[in-house]
């Protein structure tokens, strides 16, 4: 999966390190998790611990969007095969899935494209009865592709106001929050217009809370948030929200629109909701790998967070502190996390835009999901990358000699750019005063594709958030 040709040279621990990223992204991807997750025996669905006797619906339908969501409609139209009766999902990684339609969209500003395959998720949805089951894929990047602007919200409105969310600094959990409320098909609307059938939500998590009512917006799960909480989101990160989206806001908390649907509405009464795979899915898969290389491992965090290049330093820390004191393992060690670091607009103060992340002058991440990718802010200075890659080259100005750091966004695309992430060790800075410039400026990709060290992976068909990598090496084997 990982291309190496353009990494250059690297020892054997820099090997390891790459061979367990791609164990990650290979144990999230839907064909790992479905296969041991769902199976078909004669006219019986298993899904996890639940069981759904196929002959008892007049049909059967997948509907839904997100990264993995073609992957996982190809996965059921396999098992299913003539008794699944069609369905639409939106992804921006088609699969063949027929009878059901897949949509290909963008991401993570949406498109028409992407708001023409929502609307017909919604159309097919409305279709459905009591007498029909519904396999719902929700995924990593939904928020985007299932696009469904509300009342006299228009595209170029909700472009915008992605736009502006993404270079916020505010959480995936806020910025999912105004989705919710200018969208028809987020915030458990989707199981309103599902509703009375039986649906099923198949959720590949890539948000740290792992909460499904924040993955791609939550279109099965109930909203907590209000429209009142969705402008104060707007007021508290000085999100420049177009007039379209703040009075369609304002009329919601005047009580002039209805509430996306909360816990205890009827809509939800034939919902279930399974989480099948998260950040921990591929970090126990890294982790494994790591242990067979003959690495003593620590799983740090599955939630890591904050600014990008100040959450790198931090496992700066942990590998001097290996070199120094064996602590919190002596080497050779992996120590290995996940999560959402952002890149702040604005130089780096203290938000937490990702979904994946934003920067100070250059990309934002927010990635949903977060859902979510990274605008490029900036173009006009020549800002270019991820959160992966400017966590991985904050890393590198500072690592000690014998560990390597490989940080890559699990869906493939890290901020705007073609690579997942970066490798590195202590020799990929030769010039510590400009690799702290390229900091500045938010150019990281730059930087690190001239010394050989971007990672690319191409999309992965799966997004279930960072995953880091860290090895600090016996000398002797370094």
């Amino acid at each position: 999966m990982i291309d190496r040709s353009g990494i250059r040279d690297g020892h054997e621990t820099a090997r390891v390190a790459l061979d367990a990223v791609e164990a990650g992204i290979d144990a999230a991807h839907p064909d790992s998790v479905l296969a041991d997750a769902i199976a078909v025996a004669g006219t019986t669905l298993h899904v996890a611990d639940e069981r759904y006797d196929l002959d008892a619906y007049d049909e059967v339908v997948v509907l839904g969007g997100g990264n993995a969501a073609g992957r996982i409609a190809a996965f059921l139209a396999d098992r299913l095969g003539d008794a699944l009766t069609g369905g639409v999902v939106v992804t921006d990684d088609p699969a063949p899935a027929d009878p059901v339609e897949v949509v290909s969209g963008i991401h993570p500003v949406p498109s028409e494209a992407n708001v023409d395959g929502a609307r017909r998720v919604l159309d097919r949805a409305r279709e459905s009865d009591g007498d029909t089951l519904v396999l719902a894929p929700v995924t990593g990047g939904g928020s985007a592709l299932l696009a469904a602007p509300a009342g006299d919200v228009t595209l170029d409105d909700l472009q915008a106001l992605t736009d502006a969310l993404l270079r916020s600094g505010a959480p995936i959990d806020r910025i999912n929050c105004v989705r919710k409320h200018v969208s028809a098909i987020k915030g458990g609307s989707l199981a309103d217009a599902i509703a009375p059938a039986t649906a099923v939500g198949l959720v590949f998590s890539d948000v740290s809370s792992g909460d499904p009512a924040v993955v791609a917006s939550g279109p099965l799960s109930p909203d907590p948030t209000t429209y009142a909480d969705a402008l104060d989101v707007l007021s508290r990160f000085d999100v420049d929200a177009p007039d379209a989206v703040v009075e369609h806001l304002r009329d919601g908390a005047d009580g002039d629109r209805d509430e996306t649907p909360t816990a205890g509405d009827p809509a939800f009464e034939t919902v279930s909701v399974r989480v099948l795979a998260d950040n921990y899915t591929a970090l126990s898969a890294a982790r494994d790998a790591c242990a067979e290389a003959g690495f003593d491992t620590v799983v740090l965090s599955s939630s890591v967070r904050g600014e990008a290049r100040e959450a790198a330093k931090t496992h700066v820390a942990i590998a001097e502190e290996v070199r120094r004191t064996g602590n919190p393992r002596p080497a050779p060690v992996a120590v290995l996390s996940g999560g959402e670091t952002t890149v702040t607009i604005g130089g780096g103060g203290e938000g937490d835009a990702d979904e994946d992340g934003g920067d100070g002058t250059g990309e934002v991440d927010a990635d949903e999901d977060g859902d979510g990718g990274t605008v490029d802010a900036d173009g006009d200075r020549g800002a270019t990358g991820g959160p992966n890659q400017e966590f991985a080259l904050s890393a590198a100005v500072e690592l000690p000699a014998d560990a390597v750091l490989c940080a890559v966004d699990t869906d493939g695309i890290d901020g705007p750019t073609d690579a997942a992430g970066a490798l590195v060790d202590a020799d990929t800075v030769d010039d510590d005063r400009h690799a702290r410039d390229r900091l500045a400026a938010h150019d990281a990709y730059g930087y690190l594709d001239e010394r050989g060290a971007l990672v690319r992976t191409g999309k992965t068909g799966t997004n279930v958030n960072d995953l880091r990598v860290l090895l600090v090496a016996d000398r002797s084997s370094a």
